[in-house]
C-alpha cells in the first residue's frame, strides 16, 4: 500500500521515548520528514540521531516543553524554516503524576490542563495555517483508554485526555472544510516507560511485586500482552497518510482488546 508519505513534513511531539518516537521513527521510515520535540534538548538530539540513522530520513530536532507557548512557536517556525511548511501533526506529551482526584491541589490541575489539553490547542492553532495553505493535512490525537473507560488513580490524565478526545472530535468537524482530517489515537497497555512507571506505582499501592501486577493486567487483555510501540505507530501512520484519506472524526483503539465497550 502506498501510505504517500513521502516528503511530507510531519510534526511528532513528546518524541524522544515511548510511543512519540516510535511515531517519528515509522514516518521517517515512510519518507516523511520529521521535525521531533522533546523537552530535553539532549534527548530530542539523541533520537534524531538514532531515526536518522536507522532511516537516512531528514530529521529536525528543537527542544520544546508543550507547556510552554514561546517553546511551541518556536518550534513550529524552525520547523517551517527547514522544511516550508506542515503537512502532520502528531499531538503527544509525557502524562501528569498518579493519584487520587482530591490529591491535588490548584496548581496540579493547572500543570495538567497546560501539559495535555492546552498544549494540544496551541500545537493545532500554529500548524492548521500552514497546511490549509499546502491544501490539507492530517492531525492525529494521542490520548489513552482512560477516555473510555476511566483509570483508577489517574485522575488527571484521566481527565484532561477525555477533553483532548472531545478536542479531537470537534476540531475534526470544524477543519473538514480545509481538507484537513482531524483523528484520536486510543493506547492501551503499550510497553513503554510511562506504563512501566504506572505498574511499579500500583504494585506499591497494593503491596504486590511489579511481576504479579503485570499479570493482573495481562489477564485483563484477551491478548494477553502488553502491545508493541511499534504496532502502535504503525496505526498512527495509517491515519496520519494518504490511505485514510476518508477517515476524519475516528477514534482507533490499539489495545488488544482490553477496552469492553462496543
Amino acid at each position: 500500500m502506498n501510505l504517500g508519505l513521502t516528503n511530507k513534513v510531519a510534526m511528532v511531539a513528546g518524541a524522544s521515548r515511548g510511543l512519540g518516537f516510535a511515531v517519528a521513527r515509522a514516518l521517517a521510515r515512510e519518507g516523511a520528514k520529521v521535525s521531533l520535540s522533546s523537552r530535553n534538548p539532549e534527548a530530542a538530539l539523541a533520537a534524531s540521531n538514532v531515526i536518522g540513522g536507522d532511516t537516512g530520513a531528514d530529521i529536525l530536532a528543537i527542544a520544546a516543553d508543550v507547556r510552554s507557548a514561546v517553546a511551541l512557536e518556536n518550534w513550529y517556525h524552525e520547523t517551517v524554516d527547514r522544511f516550508g511548511g506542515v503537512d502532520l501533526l502528531y499531538v503527544n506529551s509525557g502524562g501528569p503524576q498518579p493519584g487520587p482526584v482530591l490529591k491535588f491541589d490548584d496548581a496540579a490541575w493547572q500543570g495538567a490542563f497546560e501539559l495535555l489539553l492546552l498544549s494540544a490547542v496551541r500545537m493545532i492553532r500554529l500548524a492548521v495555517p500552514s497546511m490549509a495553505a499546502r491544501g490539507g493535512g492530517s492531525i492525529l490525537l494521542a490520548t489513552s483508554s482512560a477516555v473510555r473507560e476511566p483509570i483508577g488513580n489517574l485522575a488527571l490524565s484521566t481527565v484532561m485526555r477525555t477533553s483532548v478526545s472531545a478536542l479531537s472530535k470537534i476540531l475534526s468537524n470544524e477543519l473538514a472544510p480545509s481538507k484537513i482530517r482531524v483523528n484520536q489515537l486510543i493506547p492501551g497497555r503499550i510497553d513503554t516507560d510511562r506504563v512501566k512507571e504506572i505498574d511499579q506505582d500500583n504494585a506499591k499501592r497494593s503491596g504486590i511485586s511489579v511481576l504479579e501486577q503485570q499479570r493482573r493486567i495481562f489477564a485483563a487483555i484477551p491478548m494477553g500482552r502488553y502491545g508493541d510501540p511499534d504496532e502502535f505507530a504503525a496505526a498512527a501512520v495509517f491515519l496520519l497518510s494518504d490511505a485514510a484519506g476518508y477517515i476524519t472524526g475516528a477514534s482507533l483503539q490499539v489495545d488488544g482488546g482490553m477496552l469492553h465497550g462496543i
